[in-house]
């Protein structure tokens, strides 16, 4: 019963404090003076990491076995998972919009959190018995991998759809701007404008105007760079997962592979962000194109997750939302 109590503590603990982090960040992006806010938030990140550390060292110990053996606990763990990623100083190199990238991706830790807590029926909560296919020491290595990949993929394909969407704003901007300094040009070498200070005022936009989008452009490059590195470093944590699970599938059911509709899934989410750092290898692929193949990933990351746990189908059925999920 304690070990409930304290569950119930840790987790609504963990949830406050990840609610008030990304208000925060969210204060910090608009108001980038507020120094102060900024340390407090990376302060909230590690105690929200601590508690959801607790609650899984918790379910750990009262149930006997690595807290992954349904749906609850896997998305408890996708959660701490985000933690994690936003815990590591991502952007040591750059002062000016490391708050913006955290403000991109510590939400999805709320969400998902939110989701297992309050989403789910309170009888998925309860910890249960591993089925025999689960009983294994691969359970750890596999499962563990593939959320952490889940996990870091899902991170920097939000830092790649925040890219394409500051993208597409740019250029829409630089381009209705083109229109309207063409137009003020063309109206002084009319000699529409006499007064020197109007000339100055032309002059001090035109500069306003370039000023920001230096900014801008140095915004996506940050993107683009950050969302490489997390992403090449989920593609790693994807293919170990992969292949403990081959590993793992071969001593449970006598095959390396076979073409279940996790596995699939699984498969293709492999090779999308393979095809992502194939584009990162062209220098005319980067930035907005490869951007495009790791907003499609962000999607199929959760069809691989959910997708499987909705069929309850395959040789992966034990992780329907009614048993267990990995």
């Amino acid at each position: 019963m304690i070990f409930l109590i304290l569950e119930h503590i840790l987790t609504h603990i963990s949830f406050s404090i990840v609610s008030i982090v990304i208000t925060i960040y969210l204060i910090t992006s608009l108001v980038h003076e507020i120094v102060g806010l900024y340390d407090s938030a990376k302060k909230g990140l590690i105690a929200t990491f601590f508690c959801i550390t607790g609650f899984l060292v918790i379910r750990w110990i009262y149930s006997g076995h690595f807290p992954l053996s349904n749906l609850y606990e896997s998305l408890m763990f996708l959660s701490w998972s985000f933690s994690i990623i936003n815990m590591v100083p991502m952007v040591p190199y750059f002062t000016n919009h490391k708050n913006n990238l955290s403000a991109i991706t510590v939400p999805s830790a709320i969400f998902t959190q939110g989701f297992a807590t309050s989403g789910l029926l309170t009888e998925m909560h309860q910890s249960t018995k591993l089925v025999p296919a689960l009983q294994s020491q691969w359970l750890m290595m596999h499962v563990s991998m593939m959320i952490l990949s889940y996990a870091a993929l899902l991170c920097g394909s939000l830092l790649s759809i925040a890219l394409l969407v500051i993208t597409f704003r740019k250029n829409g901007e630089i381009f209705c701007k083109r229109k309207s300094n063409h137009f003020l040009i063309g109206s002084v070498s009319l000699g529409e404008i006499q007064d020197v200070n109007e000339i100055n005022n032309v002059l001090q936009n035109t500069f306003f105007i370039s000023f920001r989008n230096y900014h801008k452009y140095q915004l996506i490059q940050q993107l683009d760079c950050w969302s490489c590195r997390v992403i090449s470093l989920g593609f790693i944590f994807l293919t170990v997962g992969i292949l403990s699970g081959a590993v793992w599938a071969n001593e449970a059911w006598g095959s390396y592979w076979n073409w279940d509709p996790k596995e699939t899934w699984a498969f293709i989410t492999w090779t999308i962000f393979a095809i992502y750092l194939h584009t990162r290898t062209t220098q005319k692929l980067q930035g907005a194109n490869s951007a495009i193949v790791a907003s499609m990933g962000f999607l199929i990351i959760w069809i691989c997750y959910f997708g499987v746990n909705l069929l309850g189908i395959g040789l992966h059925s034990y992780g329907s939302f009614t048993l267990t999920s990995n």
